[in-house]
């Protein structure tokens, strides 16, 4: 069977009526997206395959990409809002993350040739919003970069300049970006899972024998921003939705998608809860973002050692990602794409450095850890994770929206997604400007300071 009707059969069959159509809409700016197929192509015969990926190694690196060391900053949401607000906003969103999720696997049965949020934009906005959506990426690379340095100064006891410690990671970053298709990646992901388990259960261990604070409070008065700006740690904890067009191009059997998201959703929404209950439990109202900082110097200085596997290798999935996004739009359609080339080669090297470069940039510019990442929640995760996915299935299913009951009833829930989505940005900046004027001398930017 050639790629074009295999594409065809995915988009009939792997997610059925019920759940989405199976035509395509005619673009409002002249494209006929139902001509546009896979951007690999043909690989048979191809020196660099692509679409190489099981559904067990997607959801690897979905785990990999989405449950980092952002995990550890779950118990001090706990203790800015308490513990059944802060439960009920991980179950809930955790559960609507996983619908967003199912919705990205529609819109690419639907849309083959989507590769990339940036794809995805063009489809919906053409031009405008294939740049505006292709951006993201690049704040979360200088969100890795700054969580390195954060664990090296920890580690070191700030043994040298917290910019020295940026530039060792903008190399590390670099040369493990590298690798140009996913399924090299893959092999890494196993590692980031051990690493970020690891670090998680030393620092429960550490907590539960130290009980640091051992006060748990079932809700919290507090002021308005701060507390949501705490409660988009949760949001950032569901951040991977941005990457799912790219895991899904590179799978062998696209359809299988479904099984890779719910491997990754029951994983994150049980570490989370586990994470946060236990840790907020035993280290109370004080307890650090990231909870590391909760434990003794040593069990500190240990776990970020253990976490640091995750921390790069979550960071270089989403350098790949990025990067591969800028180098399939270059070539797409040409040798380039599957062989290795001076040229292809050079253009990704040159890619992925000029990314790190950005990142490393945005981390010494922000060097705050939840502000930057409340910055990232606002702009980005408020709309890949909730509100754009919202958009996917109601502009695929424009002209049905209350064909029947059930269409009526998912056609206000994802309305509701987006309006959702909206809110999250509109408030999270609001928040996290808050935040920034705040903490402005707590952090100053391209500084030497240790920032652990």
């Amino acid at each position: 069977m050639s790629d074009s009707s295999r594409e065809r059969e995915i988009s009939k069959e792997a997610y059925r009526e019920d759940a989405a159509p199976t035509q395509r809409r005619t673009s409002r700016y002249g494209d006929d997206w139902n001509l546009k197929m896979d951007p690999f192509g043909d690989e048979s015969n191809a020196q660099v395959k692509y679409r190489t990926l099981t559904w067990w190694q997607t959801s690897l690196l979905m785990i990999a990409e989405t449950v980092s060391l952002g995990i550890l900053s779950l118990p001090s949401v706990m203790a800015a809002i308490g513990m059944v607000p802060g439960l009920i906003l991980l179950v809930t969103l955790g559960a609507a993350a996983s619908y967003t999720g199912y919705v990205y696997g529609q819109f690419k049965a639907a849309y083959p040739h989507v590769a990339n949020m940036a794809d995805a934009g063009e489809v919906l906005m053409g031009a405008f919003g294939r740049e505006f959506v292709g951006t993201a990426q690049i704040f979360v690379l200088g969100s890795h970069l700054l969580t390195f340095t954060i664990a090296f100064n920890a580690i070191t006891g700030h043994a040298t300049c917290t910019i020295v410690w940026g530039v060792v990671g903008l190399c590390a970053f670099f040369i493990l970006s590298l690798p140009r298709t996913l399924k090299k990646v893959s092999y890494m992901s196993i590692a980031s899972f051990i690493s970020i388990v690891g670090a998680v259960f030393i620092t429960l261990i550490a907590v539960a024998i130290e009980k640091p604070g051992r006060t748990v409070d079932a809700t919290v008065t507090t002021q308005f921003a701060p507390a949501f700006s705490s409660a988009m740690n949760i949001c950032f904890a569901y951040a991977g939705h941005m990457a799912f067009f790219s895991f899904i191009s590179e799978m062998k059997k696209p359809e299988d998608f479904p099984k890779a998201l719910a491997g990754l959703q029951i994983s994150d929404i049980s570490l989370y809860i586990v994470t946060a209950v236990v840790i907020y439990t035993y280290a109370g109202p004080d307890v650090a973002s990231p909870a590391l900082g909760s434990t003794t110097p040593v069990v500190k200085k240990v776990a970020y050692g253990i976490a640091l596997p995750t921390i790069v290798i979550a960071g270089v999935i989403y350098a790949n990602v990025a990067a591969k996004q800028i180098y399939v739009r270059l070539f797409r359609g040409t040798r380039h794409i599957h062989e290795s080339t001076w040229l292809s080669v050079g253009t990704w090297i040159g890619i992925v450095l000029s990314l790190w470069i950005i990142g490393w940039v945005i981390a010494e510019s922000i060097p705050v850890f939840n502000d930057l990442n409340s910055l990232i929640v606002a702009l980005f995760v408020s709309w890949f994770t909730y509100g754009l996915p919202g958009v996917f299935w109601l502009f695929i299913n424009y002209g049905q929206w209350f064909k029947n009951w059930k269409k009526a009833i998912l056609t206000i829930v994802n309305m509701l997604l987006v309006v959702l989505g909206a809110a999250i940005c509109g408030i999270g900046l609001y928040a996290t400007g808050t935040a920034i004027h705040d903490d402005a001398g707590s952090g100053a930017s391209w500084s030497c300071a240790d920032n652990s």
